[in-house]
């Protein structure tokens, strides 16, 4: 195989006999997942993607056994513009990105968003990132969630990194702060998929993807609770999507959190804390996974940001102010 910094990309796959019956295109989708699948349905149809030494279409069904060969052009993987953003950038090797990541900044471009995201600042930082797909994100935060977050800088890391995603061997811990009193921690099983009918929330619905979420208690306080999550699953805003549905919603989450809780008889002082938090209290604080070089296993952590901080702060005086 070629180096990942050159413009061509040499690749062999025997198909498994499993998928035999199946097309072209959802065969090749499945074995080599780093490339889109429209990227991959134009090398078939420019002749640079061969079964068997022919050139086949991507819709033709393959019976198992043949033999996959790419020689394929690595054009630019993205036509997002780099950006000077500044980065806080934990760890950085040959393989890997390792960012924490500040609250208000978007992962990957979107409607709305297409300028000043963490992929346009990846650009920028390490150019080289144009040749992988996403610019070796393999992982997202939502906008205003910060912390740890991993970004793959060749193709063979990003495949392992996918790898290691879909096994679920990540470790991924966030620190939450969410409304109500817990007794103890826990674990939440139920299904996460798009909202019936508003599309761009979440929703635990019968017909969604396997979600699984756990926590444990950190500390209680009067009227909310800090809890440390980990990740089984990786669904789109899944810990505020569970946190909402056991009726503990984050503070601050402006689309989960429903109305505005303050707790009787607080001071003025704390009533204007959590009025003004208002993004989810959630930071991801612990990061680990085999190094997709060494096979090491690693991992990082980093403290919650100020602004949680100084909002436990007002918790805890709230807390002394209401103690018998």
């Amino acid at each position: 195989m070629n180096d990942s910094n050159t413009k061509w990309r040499s690749m062999k796959a025997e198909v498994p006999d499993e998928m035999a019956g199946r097309r072209l295109d959802q065969i090749l989708a499945e074995l080599f997942p780093d490339f889109s699948r429209s990227r991959l349905q134009q090398w078939v149809k420019e002749g640079q993607i061969l079964v068997d030494g022919r050139q086949l279409r991507p819709r033709d069904k393959l019976f198992g056994g043949e033999q996959i060969v790419v020689e394929a052009e690595l054009s630019a993987q993205t036509s997002h513009a780099p950006e000077p953003i500044p980065l806080d950038i934990v760890h950085e090797d040959e393989a890997l990105l390792v960012i924490n990541k500040p609250a208000g900044l978007v992962v990957h471009p979107a409607a709305g968003n297409w300028q000043g995201t963490l992929l346009n600042a990846l650009l920028h930082h390490a150019p080289q990132l144009e040749q992988v797909p996403r610019a070796g994100i393999v992982h997202r935060l939502d906008k205003e969630t910060t912390g740890l977050l991993v970004v793959a800088k060749t193709l063979e890391a990003q495949t392992a990194l996918v790898e290691q995603l879909q096994a679920r061997s990540f470790t991924r811990e966030y620190d939450a702060i969410i409304h109500g009193v817990l007794t103890g921690g826990g674990s939440v099983n139920v299904p996460i998929g798009r909202h019936p009918s508003d599309r761009k929330r979440m929703a635990v619905v019968r017909s969604g993807k396997q979600a699984v979420t756990h926590y444990r208690l950190v500390k209680r306080f009067r009227a909310h609770s800090q809890i440390r999550v980990q990740l089984e699953t990786g669904r789109t805003h899944q810990i505020r999507v569970h946190m909402a549905h056991l009726r503990h919603p984050l503070v601050g989450d402006p689309v989960y959190g429903g109305r505005l809780r303050i707790p009787p008889a607080c001071s003025e002082a704390f009533a204007a804390v959590l009025r003004g938090f208002t993004r989810q209290a959630l930071h991801a604080a612990r990061l680990g996974l085999q190094h997709p070089g060494t096979g090491e296993y690693i991992e990082w952590q980093r403290p919650m940001p100020a602004d949680m901080q100084a909002l436990l702060a007002a918790l805890e005086q709230d807390l002394s102010e209401h103690d018998e």
